[in-house]
């Protein structure tokens, strides 16, 4: 990569596609640490993540992580997307080429991924101490219990993969029919720059 791209527009909005990427997976490692934690040692929650801030408890530092993953993810699954759309040339009714087709489908993406980790985490929790599926998930509010939030998440994980699917079904028939008529159109110029010769 060329310095004069990475000062572009185009190497911008990567480098900013890319960093948010590190962002959500550096946040994804802090969030499933504390998971793990709370798993096989949730007597220990309470104590700092990290003794440079001791104030800011390990499980509330794994509620933040859970965020900025969501934010993270979803802010650069959608800079992917645009990325992608803008180099390669596609119908005006194609699905993804607007703003809000990329958002819905970086959003799902996020979803199906948190929701899946949510619920791998409170089934390993299940095994570890099953008497906590009865409490509140977090220490901030009282509600959802960590059983209803398992099943709120399988609900979730469930609508979101079956979005994804239909979402990616659309769009690569669009795609498909889109190439197929731009390979017709190019090969009529072709043979029309034939004939005139």
């Amino acid at each position: 990569m060329s310095f004069k791209y990475f000062f572009s527009r185009e190497g911008t909005w990567l480098a900013i596609e890319s960093l948010m990427f590190g962002m959500a997976y550096g946040a994804g490692l802090c969030w499933a640490s504390v998971c793990l934690l709370a798993s096989f040692r949730p007597d220990i929650l309470g104590m700092p993540y990290w003794s440079g801030i001791r104030h800011l408890r390990s499980d509330t530092c794994g509620i933040l992580a859970f965020f900025l993953v969501a934010f993270f993810l979803t802010c650069s699954e959608f800079l992917r997307l645009r990325r992608r759309a803008s180099e390669i040339t596609k119908p005006p009714d194609m699905l993804f080429t607007g703003w809000i087709s990329a958002a819905v489908f970086a959003a799902a993406e996020t979803i199906a991924i948190l929701a899946t980790g949510i619920v791998i985490y409170l089934s390993i929790n299940a095994i570890t101490h099953p008497v906590t599926l009865e409490r509140q998930a977090t220490h901030l509010i009282s509600w959802p219990s960590e059983g209803t939030l398992r099943v709120i998440a399988l609900f979730l994980s469930g609508c979101s993969v079956g979005a994804l699917r239909f979402l990616r079904t659309r769009r690569n028939s669009g795609l498909k029919k889109h190439l197929g008529s731009t390979v017709a159109v190019s090969r009529s110029d072709v043979a029309a720059s034939r004939t005139v010769t």
